[in-house]
């Protein structure tokens, strides 16, 4: 596609000047006489580069790059001076402007000037690509150095290079999200599209539609054809998120879909063929949803070919200062905070707080750190009152009394493993040493269950 390039001159023989020297070197050209038709333009076809005159009858050259700034502060726009104005040349680079020519226009300085503001212009377009794929690798990376998250990581590494299906369990705000996009992004398919449905976000009437697409007419306000999500994800990868939340009807013919990889949009006879490879994540217990005749077993094995569990923030408390540290990072660089450091003594109160909302919640506790706190130093007495460590101990000793579990442990690390250690006692006793069933049951991955029996000293009876 050529470059479009708009001339705004008051003069019409500078403007058809520049169109000849513009067309014959291979540009596209758009014209206006003044700034405000200029702005107007603009609103309906972006070009690629501005030729603007100071002088203008109406609004100026000067105001016209002001509001240029404002509306698209990165399309490139060179000014075109007269001899008696080079000093309010200067003034509009100061403004933004990329650079100045001078009239009477020379060919070889107007097709110079031109080609350095487009290339300069595509560097800075690249670098902002690269920039927000630099972002949004780091968003979607697994911070941390816990064993659980050490386990998964490696888990990852095994199943992505593969097509094998996986399941991604885990609580609310664990990143599973993130754990399906690391996979993506580490697979054969990485380069082709990674296609992302909230199963639960859906109305049940549109879900078909969304997922299989639909042709023109085929329900009220279907005025043209769409694809779906397994259409645009072909070669690549879909990720069902929540997939517990779907409906039992919407399962079955899922299922059949993902068996066969074919399927017919809603209202369509044309069988498409796709080749998808599928992630699914759920926070609810699967297992209990079959019993409950709430998920389909035939689906559920269909989809847990690769199952992984992502753990819960608390059962990696080490990892709390690394993340706090990669967020203060990332929000002040997003939105300009001033960085802020956690005390050693704050670090230990928020690594005993249990976090239910997981690292979601941690998230948006830095940014509410960040926008509140006044210092460069957060120490325990100016963290919120839920977060002083007094809460997620009184929650541990509740659930412990709850169990019948009295401890005399010196401290909450001691506490903690001493509870755990009892309630994998309890729990294997009560499904009669039968490990995988009691993996299923607290929704933890067999060999991570495992491996804490046998660091505990647990043995299946």
């Amino acid at each position: 596609m050529k470059n479009l390039i708009l001339v705004v001159d008051d003069e019409d023989g500078i403007r058809f000047s520049l169109r000849g020297i513009l067309e014959d070197e291979g540009y596209e050209v758009a014209e206006a006489e003044s700034g405000e038709a200029a702005l107007e333009l603009i609103e309906g076809q972006m070009p690629s580069l501005v030729l603007l005159d100071i002088w203008l009858s109406g609004i100026d050259g000067l105001q016209v790059l002001d509001r240029l700034q404002e509306r698209v502060p990165d399309l490139p726009v060179v000014m075109i001076s007269g001899h008696g104005n080079i000093e309010t040349a200067v003034t509009a680079i100061k403004k933004g402007a990329f650079d100045f020519i001078e009239k009477p226009l020379s060919l070889e300085k107007v097709i110079v000037c031109v080609n350095k503001a487009l290339e300069f212009n595509s560097i800075r377009q690249e670098n902002r690509v690269l920039r927000e794929r630099l972002e949004s690798d780091q968003a979607h990376r697994l911070t941390g150095e816990s064993e659980a998250i050490a386990i998964l990581r490696h888990q990852i590494e095994q199943v992505a290079p593969t097509d094998a299906w996986v399941l991604i369990t885990g609580e609310n705000g664990t990143g599973k999200e993130i754990v399906a996009r690391s996979i993506h992004q580490q697979s054969r398919r990485a380069d082709r599209p990674l296609v992302a449905v909230n199963c639960a976000a859906i109305p049940e009437e549109l879900i078909e539609s969304e997922l299989f697409g639909h042709v023109k007419g085929a329900f009220t306000g279907a005025e043209s054809s769409q694809a779906g999500k397994f259409e645009l994800a072909h070669t690549g990868t879909l990720f069902l998120d929540e997939i517990g939340d779907m409906s039992l009807k919407t399962q079955a013919k899922i299922l059949r879909i993902l068996q066969e990889q074919k399927f017919e949009r809603v209202g369509g006879r044309k069988t498409i063929t796709v080749d998808v490879r599928v992630i699914a994540a759920t926070n609810k217990n699967l297992q209990e949803e079959i019993r409950a005749g709430q998920f389909r077993e035939d689906l559920y094995y269909r989809l847990r070919v690769f199952p992984l569990e992502v753990p819960a923030l608390r059962v990696r408390a080490g990892d709390v200062p690394l993340l706090i540290d990669e967020f203060v990072s990332r929000l002040t660089r997003m939105h300009g905070f001033r960085p802020l450091t956690f005390s050693p003594a704050a670090l230990e109160s928020l690594k005993r707080y249990p976090w239910p909302g997981n690292v979601r919640e941690l998230k948006n506790f830095v940014e509410r750190m960040l926008i509140m706190h006044g210092g460069s130093e957060v120490g325990p007495e100016a963290l919120p009152a839920e977060y002083r460590g007094s809460v997620g101990a009184l929650d541990f000793d509740d659930d412990a009394d709850d169990m019948g579990i009295q401890s005399g442990a010196a401290d909450f690390k001691a506490a903690r493993s001493e509870f755990e250690a009892r309630f994998l006692r309890q729990k294997l006793r009560e499904f009669n040493g039968n490990i995988t069933r009691l993996a299923e049951s607290i929704g933890l991955e067999r060999s991570y269950l495992s491996r804490k029996l046998k660091a505990y000293g647990i043995q299946a009876d």
